[in-house]
């Protein structure tokens, strides 16, 4: 794909949205694609995760170990989605295994590339920021309501 397809994909995951072009393409210009086979494993859970993916096409089963070891659907990640946003910025574990339903792309983000975009562009920070808490309390109000069904 050209860097003005990957420009385009990226300004349509919500995170990213509404960064200029210009700072979408260093973004696009310092990431790498990664082709996966159907069946084929992106990253597994529990391991460390010091990038986040953007679906660049195809698909991905997400699913999670519950403590009785047997398996959870987490969803289906789709052209456009980000998976493991915080491991841009932060070291965290990956919350879910993701496999690939069919032949799929990738863009990986690194976290020293993440983190020069929020350092030379205080702006994006800032962004960035608001974005990842609104995420945050909205998981937190389903997570409230969830625990309402088990009281």
């Amino acid at each position: 794909m050209a860097l003005s397809d990957d420009i385009a994909l990226l300004s349509r995951v919500p995170l990213f949205a509404g960064l200029s072009d210009d700072k979408l393409r260093l973004m696009a210009f310092g990431a790498e694609r990664r082709r996966l086979v159907e069946g084929q494993t992106l990253f597994r859970e529990g391991t460390s995760a010091d990038c986040g993916f953007v679906v660049a096409y195809g698909a991905f089963q997400l699913t999670s170990t519950l403590r009785d070891g047997t398996t959870r659907d987490e969803g289906t990640a789709t052209t456009g989605t980000l998976l493991s946003e915080l491991a841009m910025i932060s070291a965290v574990e990956r919350k879910y295994t993701a496999v690939a339903l069919e032949d799929s792309e990738v863009i990986r983000i690194n976290r020293p590339l993440f983190r020069r975009m929020l350092e030379e562009y205080p702006d994006v920070a800032v962004l960035v920021d608001a974005r990842i808490r609104e995420n945050l309390a909205a998981m937190i109000t389903r997570m409230r309501g969830l625990a309402g069904r088990f009281a």
